[in-house]
C-alpha cells in the first residue's frame, strides 16, 4: 500500500453527483467496537433460536455469514426465521460509544451532491448512527437491508434496487465502503470506489485485491476535507475582460 498522503483525489472528482456511503466501519471508525456488540448479541440470538450452546451458535453464525453475506440472510433460508425479529435483537446497542463527529459533519456539509446511506443494518439502528455522529441531516435517504428485502450487499441485484429506488445513475456516483468485496458490485457497474481501508478490522488483509477501488484511504474525514478543497481549488473561474 502507498501512503495515505499519494491517495487522496486531486482532481476534485467531479463527475460524481451521488454519494454512497456504508454504514459501520465506514461513517464511524471500527474502533468503536460496536461490531463486537453486535458479534454478541448475534450468537446469543441464535443460541435461542437454534438451541445450541454459545460455542456452537457461534460457529454457526460464522459460517452462514460467509456463505449468504450475514448470518441473517443464513437462518431465513436455512431455518425460516422471522428477520424483523432478528434485526430488533441484534441492534438493540449501546450507540453512546460512538462519539460525535464534528469535522466528518463539516466535510460533508461543504461536499457538493446527494448522500445516501447503503447498508446491511436496519434503518433504526442507521438513524442513531447517523444521529450519534451529528450528520444526519446529510442524508437524503438510507436504502437498509430491509429495502434490498433482506438480500445483503455483496449480492448485485441490491445494488441495482438501491441504484433505482434512489434514482442514481452508477456512472456519477462513488461508493464508499470498509468492505473490499462490497466495492466489486459498485466497480462493476461503473461507480467510483472509495475503500476506507483500517488495518485495526477483523477482515483486514494487507495481501487483498484492490484492483477494483479508485481510491484507498486510512481517514475518511481526511479525505473527504482533501476532496472538497482540490474541487474548490479546480473550480472554473470568470476572467472580466
Amino acid at each position: 500500500m502507498t501512503p495515505l498522503e499519494t491517495q487522496l483525489p486531486t482532481c476534485g472528482l467531479r463527475h460524481v453527483d451521488h454519494w454512497v456511503f456504508d454504514l459501520d466501519n465506514t461513517l464511524y471508525p471500527a474502533s468503536t467496537d460496536i461490531f463486537a456488540q453486535m458479534d454478541r448479541r448475534m450468537k446469543r440470538f441464535i443460541a435461542d433460536f437454534l438451541d445450541l450452546p454459545e460455542d456452537q451458535a457461534f460457529v454457526v453464525q460464522k459460517q452462514y455469514f460467509h456463505k449468504y453475506g450475514t448470518s441473517m440472510r443464513g437462518l431465513m433460508l436455512e431455518h425460516g426465521m422471522d428477520p424483523h425479529a432478528f434485526m430488533d435483537y441484534v441492534h438493540d446497542l449501546d450507540h453512546s460509544v460512538i462519539p460525535p463527529a464534528p469535522r466528518l459533519d463539516a466535510a460533508l456539509s461543504a461536499l457538493e451532491g446527494r448522500k445516501i446511506v447503503f447498508t446491511n443494518g436496519s434503518l433504526t439502528h442507521a438513524m442513531q448512527v447517523l444521529d450519534r455522529l451529528g450528520i444526519t441531516r446529510h442524508f437524503e435517504a438510507v436504502f437498509d437491508i430491509e429495502a434490498g428485502l433482506f438480500v445483503p450487499k455483496p449480492n448485485p441485484e441490491t445494488y441495482d434496487a438501491m441504484l433505482t429506488r434512489c434514482n442514481l445513475d452508477p456512472r456519477g456516483a462513488a461508493m464508499v465502503e470498509d468492505s473490499l468485496k462490497n466495492l466489486v458490485p459498485a466497480h462493476a457497474l461503473g461507480m467510483t470506489t472509495i475503500f476506507v481501508r483500517d488495518p485495526t478490522h477483523w477482515g483486514f488483509d494487507a495481501t487483498a485485491d484492490v484492483s477494483h477501488c479508485h481510491h484507498i484511504t486510512d481517514d475518511l474525514t481526511a479525505w473527504l476535507e482533501h476532496l472538497v478543497k482540490a474541487r474548490r481549488d479546480t473550480e472554473p473561474r470568470i476572467v472580466a475582460v
